[in-house]
């Protein structure tokens, strides 16, 4: 007779979806807690681990794997003239955002997961992620403007002898003449442009979370060069000794949970529904509602710098302001920023 062999809870999962999940998450049995079908608790998170400096050319790197979702992260700065910014003024509190100092990238390997294809254009995943992390850059204010400005001090000799003289630099802008007015004899020649190029090794649900946490990582790794400005050759020289490490002021973390409400099933659920903290691939496609919380909490004192929930009806305003979810969003935090600084 033939040994008896017994299926695998991944093969269950993948036969029959959607009631193996409902089973799993209200079993019949009071005795057996409620799981997923990858055998996680509904709010528990797969483990984090980063490693830094992953790579050798970016002046930042990052490698963040998040249960089989693996990212990697490098930042790379260029500089570019003042001049050669068309809607550049000496006085700008939007800088970054105006002249596109902060450049992500993402792109979904090939080999990362099936459903990506060789050949083809940017997916509107990869469009979405890369939106939504540069509005995160800026909305968080991760990056100083301070660190990106390559300031330019005229000599001595030159604000002497245009003291002496009525008529302006002809070598300054307009711009640049204000600046000098404001900062004594300098001025910004020059900026720092930080390009984020995020590549999916491995893709298992969960992209933003993942993506955002290697860009963070990734920064806090940036080291730039020291740059001076050379008006003799009109050109920006840097130094690789001594490279200076960006002002990352904060700790913005990604807390991402998805929604299934097994109505899928033939088993009625009576408008029950579970938040799904972390989901994979496989309950992503089961779930057609997902909330993302970003939340900053040093210095013990939480700060929530976005709410962000796509599809779906069931998540109301008043569940979004629950302490359950931010109870969620607080531990994920703690997870993460473990993960990244190693404490």
């Amino acid at each position: 007779m033939a040994p008896d062999a017994g299926l695998s809870r991944a093969t269950f999962a993948k036969l029959s979806p959607h009631p193996y999940l409902l089973a799993n998450l209200e079993p019949s049995d009071d005795h057996v807690a409620p799981a997923r079908s990858n055998g996680r608790a509904p709010d528990e998170v797969r483990p984090t681990t980063v490693n830094l400096s992953s790579l050798s050319h970016p002046h930042g790197s990052s490698l963040v794997r998040m249960g089989d979702t693996t990212v990697i992260c490098g930042v790379r700065g260029e500089t570019i003239l003042t001049q050669h910014i068309p809607n550049y003024r000496a006085s700008n509190e939007r800088e970054l955002r105006d002249y596109d100092l902060l450049v992500p990238n993402i792109e979904l390997a090939t080999g990362s997961s099936p459903q990506f294809l060789p050949g083809g254009p940017p997916t509107t995943l990869a469009q979405t992620l890369s939106t939504r992390i540069y509005t995160l850059l800026h909305d968080s204010k991760l990056v100083q403007p301070e660190d990106l400005r390559i300031w330019h001090t005229r000599p001595a000799e030159q604000v002497v002898a245009d003291d002496d003289n009525d008529e302006d630099d002809d070598d300054l802008m307009d711009e640049d003449k204000d600046a000098v007015e404001q900062n004594g004899d300098r001025y910004v020649a020059a900026y720092w442009v930080l390009y984020i190029d995020i590549f999916f090794i491995s893709f298992d649900g969960n992209p933003f979370d993942a993506a955002w946490a290697a860009a963070l990582a990734a920064l806090k790794d940036t080291r730039l060069p020291r740059g001076r400005y050379d008006s003799d050759r009109d050109m920006v020289l840097c130094t690789r000794k001594d490279p200076k490490p960006l002002t990352i002021t904060g700790m913005p973390v990604a807390c991402t949970a998805a929604v299934f409400t097994g109505k899928e099933t033939d088993r009625p659920t009576d408008g029950k529904f579970w938040l799904l903290v972390d989901p994979d691939r496989l309950e992503e496609s089961l779930c057609d509602e997902s909330i993302t919380i970003v939340v900053d909490c040093q210095e013990e004192a939480m700060r929530i710098l976005s709410i962000s929930k796509h599809g779906g009806v069931v998540l109301s305003p008043e569940l979004l302001r629950s302490k359950s979810l931010l109870k969620l969003a607080s531990q994920r935090w703690k997870d993460v920023t473990a993960a990244i600084t190693g404490n």
